[in-house]
C-alpha cells in the first residue's frame, strides 16, 4: 500500500460557483495535477512524452462527499487501484486539510497511446511493476454507485451550450484541458435547469441552488483551439430533490461525440446547506422534460 500525495493547496476565491463553493471545473484542475504527478511517478509522464507515448485518461467517476468552500485547504492522496497490459485505474481521494475530512473521490482509468496517432499501446512490464508498487486499497470513496442506462439518441435534449475553444484552454498536448469540458457542461447544467423553472431569478429569491454529489465522465474523442463546440443535455431522472442529468458534448463542425457527463445532483437550500424539495411546480414541469 503506497499512497502517494499529489496536490496540496487552497481554495481561491475566485473558484467559488454561485452556489458558494468549490467550483467543479476548479476540482479538475486539482484532479489533473494530481494524475500529472501520479503519471510521472510511474515513469509515464514527461518520460513516456519524450519518447512519443502519452496517457489520456479515457472515463472517471467522481464523488463529492462534503462541500469545500473559499478559504479551505486541501490535499490529494493518489494510487493505482488496478493494472494490466490494455492500461490503468487510477484512484484519487480529496481531504480537507484543516479537519482531515474526506471530502471527494475520483476513479480514472487511463490508457497509454502513441502521440501522433493516438492509437492504444499496451503497458509494458516494467511498466506494469511500477505501477504495482503504487497500488493502495480502493473502496470507492465509501459509497455504491450504478451505471443508469443512457438514451440511445438525442430526442428530447436542449441546446445548452455552443462557443469556441479558446487557445489558453488546451494542454501540453494541444488539447482542451478537463476544465474546458467542465466548464461547459456547467453553464449547460444552468440552461437545462431553467427549462423547467429553475433559473438564476429563482434560486436567488428562493435562496436555492444545485448542488453535484457524483459525475461519470467520459472522453470519446478531443478538442483542440478553435475548434467549435455544442453541447446538447437532457434530464433524465427527478425525485424529491434530486436530479440525473445527461450532457452530450460535440465538434459542432463535424457531429462528433467527444465528451458526456452523466450529472447527479440536489435541489439546494443555501441557508442550511441541505437538499430541499423541488416545489411542485417546478417539479410537475420536469417531469415533462424527462427523456429516454
Amino acid at each position: 500500500m503506497s499512497w502517494l500525495e499529489t496536490y496540496r493547496g487552497t481554495v481561491y476565491r475566485w473558484e467559488v460557483d454561485n452556489v458558494d463553493h468549490f467550483t467543479v471545473a476548479y476540482y479538475f484542475a486539482r484532479f489533473e495535477d494530481a494524475t500529472a504527478a501520479m503519471l510521472d511517478a510511474l515513469g509515464l509522464g514527461r518520460e513516456a512524452f519524450a519518447a512519443g507515448r502519452f496517457s489520456a485518461v479515457l472515463d472517471c467517476r467522481v464523488r463529492y462527499l462534503k462541500e469545500l468552500r473559499v478559504g479551505d485547504i486541501l490535499h490529494i492522496r493518489s494510487g493505482v487501484t488496478g493494472a494490466d497490459e490494455t492500461g490503468l485505474l487510477l484512484g484519487h481521494e480529496v481531504y480537507n486539510s484543516g479537519d482531515g475530512v474526506l471530502c471527494t473521490t475520483v476513479e480514472q482509468r487511463a490508457v497509454l497511446m502513441d502521440a501522433g496517432s493516438r492509437t492504444p499501446l499496451p503497458l509494458g512490464g516494467a511498466e506494469r511493476r511500477a505501477a504495482d508498487a503504487r497500488r493502495v486499497p480502493w473502496d470507492g470513496g465509501r459509497s455504491s454507485s450504478t451505471d443508469h442506462p443512457e438514451p440511445a439518441d438525442d430526442r428530447g435534449f436542449l441546446d445548452t451550450a455552443r462557443d469556441t475553444v479558446k487557445a489558453w484552454e488546451v494542454d501540453t498536448l494541444g488539447e482542451a484541458a478537463p476544465p474546458a469540458y467542465i466548464h461547459r457542461f456547467s453553464a449547460a447544467n444552468a440552461h437545462l435547469l431553467a427549462g423547467f423553472g429553475m433559473t438564476p431569478a429563482y434560486m436567488r429569491e428562493r435562496v436555492r441552488g444545485f448542488s453535484t454529489f457524483e459525475f461519470r465522465l467520459r472522453f470519446p474523442g478531443a478538442l483542440r483551439a478553435g475548434d467549435l463546440v455544442r453541447v446538447r443535455s437532457g434530464l433524465l431522472h427527478v425525485g424529491n430533490s434530486s436530479m440525473r442529468i445527461l450532457h452530450r458534448m460535440a465538434n459542432a463542425r463535424t457531429g462528433e461525440v467527444v465528451a458526456t457527463l452523466a450529472q447527479s445532483g440536489v435541489h439546494l437550500d443555501l441557508a442550511a446547506r441541505r437538499p430541499a424539495p423541488l416545489p411542485d411546480d417546478l417539479r410537475e414541469r420536469a417531469k415533462g422534460m424527462l427523456v429516454g
